[in-house]
């Protein structure tokens, strides 16, 4: 961002703070606009061509209203870190009301889930489309289907995940970490050793997803553009690779509770 853009954006925000004008907002509103489409670029890896991009920037558009309003500018928070939290937030909070998933593919959402955690517990490595499907009692070409069904269905993303299991998060966004006491923080540590090494565990396609929506912070349209296979592929790849991560987290859990 250049240093002019960045003067504009403190002068609005400090005239925004002062008058709390309605055109003032619309201005921060066009001026983080891309933000949105970012945020819903990224997210549409849940649900590939079954959501329209367009209406994920729809419900975006209630998240960046939100956070320009509540956000407090004499905070050392960085604006577009605390408004794309806000904007991923609404985006699924939308999906979530609209409920338009099926709770017999729910179900089948949890099957699947549990196939991967039973087959990789017993085999003690990655289990491939064969086994999966062998352990379910359908073809591979059905589990591909179930595959794409269920992404279509659930919000299955690693952040979900570790949201309702682990209060303070993976980025230390979402936390003071200064202010955390040592045992949480030895708990955030061991987290990110535990991820990284399922990752790593990963089949080469599914870890590079991960690799490049997670820590490059790609888009799925970006994504596709890289590894050179459709959008619904590369959700299916990374609907794989976070019900193999889920599985991991699972069969610790299980192992510490045993």
């Amino acid at each position: 961002m250049s240093t002019s853009g960045s003067q504009r954006q403190q002068e609005l925000w400090r005239k925004y703070k002062e008058t709390r004008d309605p055109a003032l907002k619309e201005q921060l509103i066009l001026e983080y606009a891309d933000l949105i489409k970012y945020v819903a670029g990224r997210l549409s890896i849940n649900f590939g061509s079954n959501v329209d991009y367009e209406d994920l920037v729809g419900y975006g558009v209630f998240g960046l209203i939100d956070a320009i309003e509540k956000f407090d500018i004499d905070k050392k928070v960085k604006f577009e870190t605390y408004a794309s939290l806000r904007i991923r937030g609404a985006i699924i909070d939308s999906i979530r009301d609209l409920d338009w998933a099926p709770r017999s593919l729910r179900k089948k959402g949890k099957e699947l889930e549990k196939a991967y955690f039973e087959v990789e517990n017993r085999l003690g490595h990655s289990a491939n489309d064969q086994e999966i499907a062998k352990y379910m009692g359908i073809t591979t070409e059905e589990l591909n289907k179930l595959l794409q069904e269920v992404n279509m269905s659930q919000m299955i993303s690693l952040e979900d995940y570790l949201d309702q299991n682990h209060e303070a998060g993976i980025d230390g966004l979402t936390m003071d970490w200064e202010a955390t006491r040592p045992e949480q923080r030895m708990e955030v540590v061991e987290l990110r050793e535990i991820l990284a090494e399922a990752i790593e565990k990963l089949p080469e396609k599914e870890r590079m997803v991960v690799t490049l929506y997670y820590y490059e912070e790609l888009t799925l349209k970006e994504i596709s553009c890289i590894m050179k296979v459709s959008e619904s592929r590369i959700s299916q790849l990374h609907t794989k690779a976070i019900m193999r991560m889920r599985s991991r987290l699972e069969r610790l859990k299980s192992a510490i509770l045993e």
